[in-house]
């Protein structure tokens, strides 16, 4: 009931929940709880979600293909396959992965790991970085000479980096041009105006190949 006055979305008060649940299991174990109280605490019920994915998602071999697609020797290529690897491997919004920092980018538990991302409605959560998405994002950052401030920058016809960001329409154009390429026909807007969600969104629910 108090998750729920704060106005949170049902798949954060079950998130909750379940860290809550996993703490009454690890406390009776420990013999701080009787396994009675903590029975009682695992069996609370989350919260119902409601509605169904909208929009044209990718499967797993087509996320594949999609970064196939991106991987090219240019750097442009490099800084298109690398936020396509972030968007897949960790799931990020257009407006987080426009705002990527390096200072965002550190080592947790000897796993490399997006710490601290403020996301959609201010929530505040670590996203770890698969190591063929770490890999895909030391190539651009290497070949761009890339090193303080935000991540991805625009890339000139030339090669030449320059600017302080992007904008979301880069990443939105960089993802409609490789998915059209691929399938055929115009992508779906998916989901909500403020980024564009895909159906792989992390390591853990969907295996990409890795790209050589």
């Amino acid at each position: 009931m108090y998750l729920e006055s704060r106005g949170l979305a049902a798949n954060t008060i079950n998130q909750q929940l379940a860290a809550v649940r996993r703490l009454a299991h690890e406390a009776a174990d420990s013999g701080l709880l009787s396994p009675e109280l903590a029975a009682g605490i695992t069996r609370v019920k989350g919260v119902k979600r409601l509605g169904f994915r909208s929009g044209n998602w990718l499967s797993a071999d087509e996320s594949s293909r999609v970064l196939q697609r991106a991987y090219g020797p240019h750097l442009r290529a490099k800084r298109d396959f690398a936020m396509l690897a972030i968007l897949f491997g960790c799931g990020l919004r257009r407006s987080e992965l426009v705002g990527l920092k390096f200072d965002d980018v550190k080592v947790r538990q000897e796993h490399w790991a997006i710490v601290d991302l403020v996301g959609k409605g201010g929530h505040i959560r670590t996203v770890p970085i698969p190591a063929w998405a770490k890999a895909a994002l030391d190539v651009w950052v290497i070949a761009s000479g890339v090193a303080t401030g935000r991540i991805f920058r625009a890339v000139a016809r030339t090669g030449k980096v320059w600017g302080r960001g992007i904008s979301q329409n880069v990443v939105w154009y960089v993802v409609r041009t490789c998915a059209v390429a691929i399938r055929g026909r115009r992508l779906v807007k998916q989901q909500t105006a403020s980024g564009t969600r895909h159906c792989c969104t992390a390591s853990a629910r969907c295996e990409i190949r890795r790209i050589p």
